[in-house]
């Protein structure tokens, strides 16, 4: 997702006007219409389904229901902020708002790759002590 919205900030950043309308020249509109739905192919394939599936695995069963609801809500949430953000920032500059998309998927991946659990092919319980409390001395165990 991070290379496909790179390779818009890139193909937009070579972008002209023409006749007051965007214009990608040359080869660079085949470029950010390949690498738009590779983004969409590789969301439909990653973030779409799978924080659902990790949402519902890593809370513990005391809490579920509440932070799951509560979660759900904050993703609806920042759904909403994007969708009503992009044509403001699209409008100032595409390279940048792509760019800044780009950003923040490579930094969400690193996050995710150094901090959050794996829980393939582990039960709800054993899901429930990958997270310890907060005052607890236990340490996060991150099977590989």
């Amino acid at each position: 997702m991070t290379l496909s919205l790179a390779a818009m900030a890139i193909a937009f950043s070579q972008s002209v006007t023409v006749h007051g309308a965007l214009s990608l020249p040359g080869v660079w509109a085949p470029i950010a219409l390949v690498a738009a739905n590779l983004f969409v192919i590789s969301f439909g394939a990653s973030w779409g389904p799978v924080v659902w599936v990790l949402l519902g695995e890593i809370f513990p069963n005391t809490i579920r229901a509440k932070a799951l609801g509560l979660a759900a809500a904050a993703q609806w949430i920042a759904n909403f902020l994007i969708t009503v953000s992009f044509p403001p920032m699209a409008a100032v500059s595409l390279p940048i708002t792509y760019g800044m998309y780009a950003l923040f998927a490579g930094l969400s991946f690193a996050f995710v790759l150094t901090k959050v659990p794996e829980t393939n092919g582990m039960s709800l319980d054993e899901a429930n002590t990958l997270l310890p409390p907060k005052n607890s001395s236990k340490k996060v165990a991150v099977r590989s």
